[in-house]
């Protein structure tokens, strides 16, 4: 059976050629949130599914014809839709981190409004205000 641990460096960090390297990439580091899961998959002796898992977020990501750019302002997109703020915010700073622009993040969020609503539309609106508050 493959663990979490299998991937790992001799300290317990995870070796990110082997486990979420497309974290760093996209985001600088492993989210919290991320790790948790992590944690509690490998508490239930599920450890080859964070690693399959991963390994295919891997695979999607650096194989995909989308830049990062573009790849985090769909999934932001996509977040929007679906209402999941904190990932939301997450993927439009990804967004930025490589790139995306916030007049590019508002357009996007315009565009969910056609999928998901006013609901989706003020969830990125309220998500572009705080990276504007940021810059300042």
């Amino acid at each position: 059976m493959t663990t979490i641990d299998a991937q790992a460096t001799t300290d317990g960090t995870p070796n990110t050629p082997k486990l979420g390297q497309a974290y760093y990439d996209l985001f600088g580091e492993v989210p919290p949130h991320a790790r948790k899961r992590w944690e509690i998959i490998e508490a239930v002796g599920r450890g080859e599914t964070v690693v399959a898992l991963e390994n295919l977020r891997s695979l999607v990501i650096s194989n995909s014809p989308l830049e990062l750019r573009v790849q985090q302002l769909v999934q932001f997109g996509q977040l929007l839709v679906i209402r999941s703020e904190g990932p939301a915010r997450l993927h439009a700073k990804a967004a930025i981190r490589h790139g995306a622009t916030v007049q590019e993040l508002m357009g996007v969020t315009e565009t969910a409004y056609l999928t998901g609503g006013i609901t989706a539309f003020s969830l990125g609106v309220a998500i572009v205000g705080e990276l504007l508050e940021e810059a300042e």
